[in-house]
């Protein structure tokens, strides 16, 4: 329990009892939402297991307790916790000495480059490895949007600003993209940017 003291009035939070408006997060449908929740954590990420490990931690902190929602919705909510995760990792994996790579050859495990992987695995590994690359309000924008599915308001208050700024880090974002994935591929640039 919490208190603090304003002009005279103590207010007072009790963890796990909502405040007015409020509403619970209910923990029997968030497996709706893991299919989005991965998608988004691939693109953070850029390799499977640790988009895996990420979208478990997520659910493990959501689940550790109690939680109540005032204007998010759900999708949004767990994508800012999935983010926060992310982030949270990112400075503790700064703290540590880099991992060494194990030898292609000695530990015969298939590897994105391999030529026997079917091309489209490839393409979209290359793009999940592109949106990772970008800068993190850019990522967070494209995530949001063309990984997560999430509108653009929705997204706004997922991350926690204006529209206005959703939109610009989109926009900046595919540019990026689409220039990375040509320089990849070698291909002219193309301007892939859905006009809402």
């Amino acid at each position: 329990m919490t208190t603090a003291s304003t002009h005279g009035v103590i207010a007072a939070t009790v963890r796990g009892v909502p405040d007015e408006g409020q509403r619970p997060l209910d923990p029997q449908r968030l497996g709706d939402h893991v299919d989005r929740l991965y998608r988004a954590a691939l693109a953070l990420c850029g390799n499977r297991h640790d988009a895996e490990d990420l979208v478990q931690e997520t659910y493990a902190r959501v689940l550790a307790r109690p939680r109540f929602l005032r204007h998010d919705d759900d999708l949004g909510y767990l994508l800012r916790v999935l983010r926060n995760t992310f982030l949270n990792r990112l400075r503790t994996q700064s703290r540590r000495p880099a991992p060494l790579e194990l030898d292609d050859e000695r530990d015969g495990l298939p590897r994105a480059s391999d030529p026997r992987h079917p091309e489209a695995a490839l393409e979209v590994s290359e793009l999940l490895g592109a949106i990772a690359g970008l800068p993190d309000d850019q990522r967070d924008a494209v995530v949001a949007i063309d990984i997560v599915g999430l509108s653009y308001r929705e997204a706004a208050r997922a991350l926690r600003t204006k529209e206005a700024t959703i939109t610009t880090r989109l926009h900046r974002g595919r540019a990026r993209l689409a220039k990375t994935l040509s320089a990849t591929l070698g291909e002219p640039v193309r301007d892939t940017t859905p006009h809402r």
